[in-house]
């Protein structure tokens, strides 16, 4: 079991807790072992549309591997000014594990960067404040258009609505692609990366649509891709025909049923080699007839072999 901690400033940034917050919850619905606190530094916490939350106070000591989330705030300059923010730095300089993980969403970062958790990191925040964030924290490297950055056990998001991206990132990091992709599903968002950002896991690929037939046929082969998934028998699952789903997957996700079957395969055999198995085991294990079928699929769409995604997890 994880836990993670919210931890909320006088005037914080709704959005910037409840999204992130949400994805979490969700993820915990969804079977993640996951533990959400909230925390900060005062028990009666005012959210900058004027709504009280009460929270706990801030813990004497971290379990292992907590992640703490700093929430944002309206006016920085003010608010990380308070004795509640100050008080906050102090506990954070003070009380931060070698084992604990930070997430910073939107101006979060400046208190991460106030308590010299940022010195020497690459990192990120609202374009608005990215200057203030350079100025902080000199030996950082500030990165500009960035949905969010990941540094060793920091990561930092851009403003608001991208926390949930960082959300979104951290739950597939914790419990898995296709777990985090359920998430996104049912927060009805797209998780959006950049090209600088990790590539964007194929359990969350070809979904930015809402047609609910097509859905529901991703959901059914992103839940076990090594079945033998036949265009008719997902048709008859989902109450279409099988002309009409396929034109769905090419109208809607810019794809085939076979290639978006085989890239999830793939990344489940991915996962298998990256965990030590054999490239034969994980080629059963993904649905594949033979470790030399795995192979020519995995070149034609990634241009690689199972062989590089073992020495690049070993390095």
């Amino acid at each position: 079991m994880s836990d993670v901690f919210f931890i909320l400033t006088p005037n914080y940034l709704a959005l910037d807790h409840a999204g992130p917050a949400e994805a979490m919850r969700i993820a915990a619905d969804e079977g993640a072992r996951l533990r959400l606190h909230t925390v900060g530094p005062e028990a009666d916490c005012i959210s900058s549309l004027g709504l009280a939350s009460r929270v706990d106070p801030l813990p004497e000591k971290l379990p292992k591997h907590a992640l703490l989330v700093l929430v944002g705030t309206v006016d920085e300059d003010r608010d990380y000014a308070s004795p509640a923010a100050q008080q906050l730095v102090i506990w954070l300089q003070s009380t931060v594990r070698a084992d604990t993980r930070i997430a910073c969403i939107c101006s979060g970062a400046l208190l991460a960067a106030m308590a010299g958790l940022l010195n020497g990191r690459r990192c990120t925040t609202h374009h608005a404040l990215t200057a203030k964030l350079a100025a902080l924290v000199p030996s950082a490297r500030v990165e500009q258009d960035r949905i969010f950055v990941e540094d060793g056990p920091i990561a930092t998001s851009a403003g608001i609505t991208a926390g949930i991206d960082l959300a979104l990132w951290l739950i597939e990091q914790q419990a898995g692609a296709a777990l985090a992709a359920r998430v996104a599903r049912r927060m009805v968002v797209y998780s959006r990366r950049d090209g600088a950002a990790p590539q964007l896991s194929p359990f969350m690929a070809h979904r930015n649509h809402l047609n609910p037939a097509l859905h529901k046929a991703q959901d059914l082969i992103a839940a076990d891709p090594a079945h033998p998934w036949s265009l008719a028998a997902l048709a008859a699952r989902v109450h279409v025909s099988p002309r009409h789903l396929s034109r769905l997957f090419r109208e809607h996700a810019a794809t085939s049923i076979v290639a978006y079957r085989q890239a999830l395969q793939i990344e489940v055999a991915r996962e298998r080699i990256v965990q030590g198995a054999r490239i034969e085991a994980a080629a059963e294990a993904a649905g594949f007839s033979s470790a030399r079928t795995l192979r020519r699929v995995w070149k034609e769409i990634t241009g690689g072999t199972p062989a590089d995604a073992r020495r690049q997890a070993c390095r």
